[in-house]
């Protein structure tokens, strides 16, 4: 059983939930538990009641009642681990950080890993705040932001919100030849879950506006290299886009067939072949920023054997 605490929020919090700030800081105490004596009273706000959706600002004093936790196990990324991630860093400043993630990499931890991109960074950098922006699917390399204030934090997510306002540009190879006319899927897409439990997304009727767009960059035997915008930011948009037109992403074990993913397996390719190739945004002073994240060797390689020309950083 812990004691009383009394925390006091730090200025790079201000605007966060009062459920939100305690989920983040009570590690091995359940959810159902922080709700639970939020409602009761026994948390407190500047020595007043608060419920959970409570905004908070900096300097407000936090207290927390005696609560039973749960030992929690902690994990420490592996030195190489760290030094790969050094080593990815495309821009960093005093608020925002941006990684080139690897392949293979989860972006948070979960559900079986131990330890993912956000958690290694922590770790790394020691900072008091250091939060996601926006997510990666593992196996999906390159830009991650990573923001180091709340106040860039709520920014860049504002700004996701808002059609156009952070251009995210991808490079994918997909199987078989890109229908040069279709430059624009645009498919609603709903989650669905099998009776196994398997979780994956589709072209719905019932979904939520999708909306991506695509170019060819060049053709290939038997694959094509196409550059891909996302409009929304729907789960798995990008590679359900793909497979709805008939050209699924190479190395996708959830929507490309077995078959074809053995062919380009064949041809080099062993990983899933997308890539956050780029980022375009605006700080809150209206301050442009443009970053590049280069293609890794696992899919560069492959690419030059079959013949790559230059690939242009400005697809669209």
């Amino acid at each position: 059983m812990s004691e009383v605490k009394f925390i006091e929020v730090p200025e790079e919090y201000e605007g966060q939930r009062l459920d939100n700030f305690l989920l983040a800081r009570l590690k091995g105490v359940p959810k159902s538990m922080i709700y639970r004596v939020i409602r009761k009273g026994e948390v407190r706000v500047n020595k007043g009641r608060a419920k959970p959706d409570r905004k908070l600002l900096g300097g407000d004093v936090v207290r927390v009642p005696p609560i039973k936790t749960k030992e929690v196990e902690v994990v420490t990324p592996s030195q190489g681990l760290i030094q790969t991630l050094s080593d990815a860093v495309l821009y960093d400043d005093n608020g925002l950080l941006i990684i080139n993630k690897p392949s293979g990499l989860a972006v948070h931890g979960g559900s079986g890993i131990n330890v993912g991109l956000i958690e290694a960074l922590r770790q790394a950098y020691g900072a008091p705040f250091l939060e996601l922006v926006h997510r990666l699917d593992r196996d999906t390399s390159g830009c991650v932001m990573v923001a180091k204030k709340r106040s860039v934090l709520k920014h860049l997510q504002d700004a996701l919100r808002h059609k156009g306002v952070i251009q995210k540009h991808y490079v994918a190879v997909v199987v078989g030849r890109w229908p040069k006319h279709i430059a624009r899927v645009d498919a609603p897409l709903k989650r669905c879950e099998y009776p196994n439990g398997e979780r994956i997304v589709r072209v719905h009727s019932e979904g939520k506006a999708s909306v991506t767009e695509f170019k060819v960059l060049q053709y290939f035997d038997g694959f094509t290299l196409v550059a891909a915008k996302p409009l929304t930011g729907r789960t798995h948009q990008i590679r359900v886009h793909a497979q709805h037109v008939g050209c699924s992403l190479v190395g996708d074990e959830k929507y490309t067939a077995l078959e074809d993913n053995k062919r380009m397996k064949a041809k080099g390719f062993k990983r899933l072949c997308l890539h956050a190739h780029g980022l375009q945004l605006r700080f809150a002073d209206g301050a442009p920023l443009s970053v590049r994240a280069p293609l890794p060797a696992e899919l560069l390689q492959p690419l030059q054997a079959a013949g790559l020309e230059a690939l242009n950083a400005d697809h669209f």
